[in-house]
C-alpha cells in the first residue's frame, strides 16, 4: 500500500560561486518523497545551522571535504523529528542531530550520522551550537591546542559568534584575561556584559590596532584563529613568547578569488613563529576529536547548567530564506549562531 504523497522542499547547489556567493547559486526545488522502506526513517526538519565552512565546500578547490555537488542539496547539520519510523532502533516522536539532511523539509535516513536528542529534549536548537560542533570546536581548539594557564591573556576574533563566545567563557571559567573582538559596538557591549569579556575591541574602528594593542598590554598568550585578514595582522606584533594558535576558520577570506594586493607578510611570519616559538595548529574538529565528544559533552552540559556559559541564537524563520541569511552570515550580519527554523514540532 503506497503511502500518503509528501512534497519535500529542498535547496540545491545551482553553481559554484565565484567570490561571494549570490541568491542565483542556489535554486529551491519542490518533489515527491520516496516512500519508506524497511529500516529506515522519515525526519522531519525543524532546525537548519548554517555555519561558514559551508562556504568551502560549495567550491571544488581542494579541500578536508568533498565539494557538494553542483544540483545535490546544500549540506548541514539539522535537528530533525522521527516522522515515521520502519527501523527498529527508532520510534515516531523522537528529536535527532542529523548530518546527511542538509538543507530541506524532510529526508529518509537508515540512521547513519544521526545521534539520538530524546523525546523531549530542553534547547534542541542547541545540539547545532554552543552543545554541538561549534561548542566543540571552541572547546577543543582552546583546552587542547591553546592549553591557556589562568593569568595568561586570550584574544579571540568573531566574539560573539557561537565559536568565539564560547572560546571566551571557557577562557574565563579556566581563569585567563580574555579580550574579543567584533564587528560593531552593540556586539563589542553584549561581549563584555552579557559573555563576561574583560575588553572588546570592534575591528571596524580606525585605530583599531592601537585599540587592541592597549587592551594587550601583557602581550598575547592564546589567539584563537577563526577569522585572518586585518585582525591576525594586528594581532601578530602582540603575541609573546610561546604563544598558541589553533586555527579553525579564516572566514575574511572564504570569498576570496586571489591573493590580497600589498605587502607579503609570510616573511615577517615566519621570522615571528621561530624568534617567538609560536605554536600554530589547524585542526578541523570531527576528524581530530571525535573520539573525546563525551569529555566535551559533560563539560558544557554542566557550566550550561551552573549558568556558566551564556549562549545566544539569532533565528531566522522558512527553508526559502536560508541562502539570504548564508550570504548575511559571511558578511558577519547574524548576531549569535544562526539557525533557520524550518518546521514546527510534531
Amino acid at each position: 500500500m503506497s503511502q500518503e504523497l509528501i512534497l519535500n522542499q529542498r535547496i540545491v547547489l545551482a553553481s559554484r560561486p565565484q567570490g561571494s556567493p549570490t541568491p542565483e547559486n542556489f535554486r529551491l526545488e519542490r518533489e515527491a518523497l520516496p516512500d519508506l522502506q524497511d529500516g529506515q526513517i522519515q525526519l522531519r526538519t525543524l532546525y537548519l545551522s548554517l555555519d561558514p565552512y559551508m562556504r568551502g565546500r560549495m567550491s571544488d578547490a581542494e579541500s578536508y571535504a568533498d565539494p557538494v555537488a553542483v544540483d545535490d542539496v546544500m549540506i548541514a547539520g539539522t535537528v530533525c523529528q522521527v516522522e515515521a519510523s520502519n527501523h527498529p532502533d527508532y520510534e515516531a516522536g523522537e528529536w535527532v542531530l542529523a548530518y546527511t539532511v542538509g538543507w530541506q523539509d524532510y529526508a529518509i535516513s537508515t540512521g547513519e550520522m544521526v545521534i539520538k536528542l530524546g523525546k523531549e529534549p530542553q534547547n534542541p536548537s542547541y545540539a547545532l551550537g554552543v552543545a554541538g560542533m561549534p561548542g566543540f570546536t571552541a572547546y577543543m581548539g582552546l583546552l587542547d591546542i591553546g592549553q591557556p594557564k589562568p593569568g595568561e591573556t586570550i584574544v579571540v576574533a568573531a566574539a560573539t559568534g557561537p565559536v568565539g563566545a564560547t572560546v571566551g567563557q571557557i577562557g574565563k571559567i579556566k581563569g585567563c584575561r580574555v579580550v574579543g573582538i567584533a564587528g560593531g559596538e552593540e556586539k563589542c557591549r553584549y561581549a563584555k556584559e552579557v559573555l563576561g569579556f574583560d575588553e572588546c575591541i570592534d575591528h571596524k574602528a580606525d585605530d583599531f590596532a592601537e585599540q587592541l594593542k592597549n587592551a594587550c598590554d601583557q602581550g598575547i598568550d592564546v589567539y584563537f584563529e577563526n577569522v585572518g585578514g586585518k585582525v591576525f595582522e594586528a594581532v601578530m606584533p602582540l603575541l609573546n613568547t610561546s604563544a598558541r594558535i589553533p586555527l579553525c576558520g579564516l572566514i575574511s577570506q572564504y570569498n576570496a578569488t586571489e591573493l590580497p594586493e600589498g605587502t607579503d607578510h609570510l616573511p615577517l611570519l615566519m621570522g615571528k613563529l621561530l624568534t617567538k616559538r609560536i605554536k600554530v595548529q589547524g585542526f578541523i574538529i570531527f576528524d581530530d576529536y571525535g573520539h573525546r565528544y563525551g569529555e566535551f559533552a559533560q563539560d558544557i552540559n554542566q557550566w550550561l547548567a551552573e549558568g556558566k556559559i551564556q549562549y545566544r541564537e539569532h533565528l531566522v524563520q522558512g527553508l526559502e530564506n536560508a541562502p539570504e541569511a548564508f550570504i548575511g552570515l559571511l558578511e558577519g550580519k547574524n548576531f549569535g549562531k544562526l539557525v533557520v527554523q524550518i518546521n514546527d514540532p510534531l
